[in-house]
């Protein structure tokens, strides 16, 4: 986020506005779900962090950041789509103040919608009037009103993103492919042998990176929504122990999501040269601190403090 904001990574402001606010959403999934959640479950069982509606708030908050997260992402491919395929609209939505206005809603709307979390759970046991503890309530699992939510939500995270992203994923590569193919008939030569086209390289990278981020997306998705439609199916509601293939096939699934919260601006900006170098620099920079002051209080006339 440090580096993206400093604006050395050679992209526009809107696709710098895009990715320091997919980083900063993705940043607060791995602090509510590793350390709210499982760390302060498991190290610190009797702090504030068990209190019903502390962890209740900490699902409600885990489930907003991950919408947020795969929306911005379907936000950001619709303004990649709109920046390579429609230029008479590339002026108009692809700026600063429109990828704001968005991303605000975005975040509002996830939300709104993550709100509901809270209220499914209910305490474990109380130790003076307090409520300690997060059991979903057995409504979660026999209330139609709960199941009709339960399956709106699988459908907006992550059917529809995943559906939304192959579709500008696919027109953005045709369009990509056509302005490809038209180049490439242009620089043909009169013997027959085709010219090297840097510029045809760089799309043929940017085809890789949109199946790329698309592969993730649907590879560490899957095992969760499978496990979820198996679960609500089978009425699950309990697990009998640590070593329950069930247990486990929920917790590798909740690992992959979070997973999928980071990969796709890490994909973003790490096939960036100037990000690369610019994050190679900040890792420098303490170094050469360190080995410059070092040498300075080496030398026979350094001052002493």
């Amino acid at each position: 986020m440090v580096i993206l904001t400093r604006g050395k990574c050679g992209l526009s402001k809107c696709i710098t506005r895009y990715l320091v606010n997919m980083a900063a959403v993705d940043l607060l999934v791995v602090i509510t779900d590793p350390l709210l959640r499982w760390i302060g479950r498991i190290y610190f069982s009797e702090s504030f962090l068990r209190i019903t509606p502390v962890c209740s708030f900490a699902v409600a908050l885990l489930s907003a950041g991950t919408s947020s997260s795969v929306w911005l992402t379907v936000a950001f491919t619709f303004d990649r789509f709109v920046a390579i395929c429609c230029e008479n609209l590339k002026a108009k939505y692809c700026t600063e103040r429109t990828a704001a206005v968005v991303i605000a809603s975005v975040c509002l709307l996830g939300c709104l919608v993550s709100a509901p979390w809270y209220f499914i759970y209910k305490p474990l046991y109380y130790i003076g009037n307090i409520p300690w503890g997060c059991l979903p309530k057995p409504s979660f699992y026999t209330s139609r009103a709960w199941a009709a939510f339960d399956m709106i939500d699988r459908i907006l995270t992550p059917f529809v993103p995943f559906f939304l992203i192959m579709v500008l994923n696919v027109l953005t590569v045709r369009s990509i492919v056509a302005a490809s193919r038209v180049r490439k008939r242009l620089l043909v030569r009169s013997n027959g042998e085709n010219e090297k086209d840097p510029e045809t390289e760089n799309r043929r990278k940017s085809i890789v990176l949109l199946f790329s981020i698309s592969g993730c997306f649907v590879l560490l998705w899957t095992t969760k929504v499978f496990f979820n439609v198996y679960r609500r199916v089978a009425n699950i509601q309990v697990f009998y122990s640590y070593s329950d293939p069930n247990y486990i096939t929920q917790q590798a699934a909740f690992m992959l999501q979070v997973l999928s919260s980071c990969t796709n601006t890490c994909i973003y900006v790490l096939t960036q040269r100037r990000f690369r170098e610019q994050l190679l620099n900040a890792t420098k920079y303490p170094l050469h601190t360190v080995v410059k002051f070092v040498q300075r209080q080496q030398e026979p006339n350094a001052v002493k403090y």
